[in-house]
């Protein structure tokens, strides 16, 4: 849960740094001709009129006809929405020319994939991996809304449950059991207590239905599992499930850090049985026990 500005949404745009700059700056100052905002910004004049139009096109800024003309942003709630709109139809027309193109790529290149494999049947890759961040939250949220049966997650404070909000109420909603070990908030630091303590408030306002317990040993993985095997073994009737997961690795920077994704059964199945070991006996229902 990092601290969040209101210049984070600018990330979120994939503007150029001039156009940044001149929008940013046209929030700040309302109405004004190119030349003006040029000077005020310091782009050059050359290219302030090519910024605006883009700046336009995208729906960010509207053009007041005159002898100069002027521009002026739109409203800060309106530009969000605009470039959502934009991503939208950004992704579904990326789609459709995907779809349109399939069934070639498939004959293309299918029958040449078949036979490229067919005598070469290497082991079940055991897991790939992801970076911490962003690509392993995406990952994360993936997984929970692929779940069938139950999503299960160990943790220290589930800092990034922001993040995983939207998911895990959608897990929820479609009737998932949802089981959290946290990390007692004895072997926690005093910003991760402080941060766990706000989650578990959280849980009890928002998500009910999700069911937690404190660890009081150590946890040398955290991560996600979903839909683990029934037996012990990882070869019940049902699928073997998913796993996102990082060794405990305190000297190590999470920037540096990558987290490792399974589909293996007997991987999952093992993943399975050590959260059952320490929800069923090495767990407080509270955190002030």
């Amino acid at each position: 849960m990092a601290d969040r500005d209101g210049t984070d949404v600018f990330d979120a745009l994939d503007l150029t740094e001039y156009e940044e700059t001149a929008l940013s700056n046209l929030l700040r100052l309302g109405r004004t001709t190119a030349p003006n905002l040029a000077e005020a910004t310091g782009i050059p004049k050359a290219r302030i009129y090519g910024v605006l139009d883009a700046l336009a096109d995208q729906g960010f800024v509207k053009v007041i006809p005159g002898r100069p003309k002027e521009y002026q942003s739109r409203a800060p709630a309106e530009i969000v929405d605009r470039a959502k709109e934009n991503r939208r139809q950004a992704y579904e027309s990326a789609a459709k020319e995907l779809e349109a193109g399939r069934e070639a790529f498939l004959a293309e290149f299918g029958p040449q994939f078949d036979s490229a494999t067919e005598d070469v049947r290497p082991a079940e890759e055991l897991f790939h991996v992801v970076d911490v961040g962003e690509p392993s939250e995406s990952e994360t949220r993936r997984l929970y809304h692929e779940a069938e049966r139950e999503v299960r997650v160990l943790t220290k404070s589930w800092e990034y449950l922001d993040s995983v909000a939207p998911a895990l109420a959608d897990a929820l909603d479609r009737g998932l059991g949802v089981r959290v070990l946290f990390l007692h908030p004895d072997r926690l630091s005093g910003e991760n207590r402080r941060i766990q303590a706000g989650i578990v408030d959280r849980l009890h306002e928002e998500f009910p239905g999700v069911d937690f317990r404190f660890a009081t040993g150590t946890l040398p993985w955290r991560g996600t599992l979903t839909d683990p095997p029934t037996d012990a073994g990882g070869r019940g009737d049902e699928p073997g499930g998913e796993a996102i997961f990082l060794v405990e690795e305190p000297d190590v920077p999470n920037h540096m850090r990558q987290a490792a994704i399974t589909e293996n059964e007997s991987f999952v199945a093992g993943l399975k049985r050590f959260f059952d070991l320490v929800w069923e006996h090495e767990s407080v229902p509270s955190r002030g026990e």
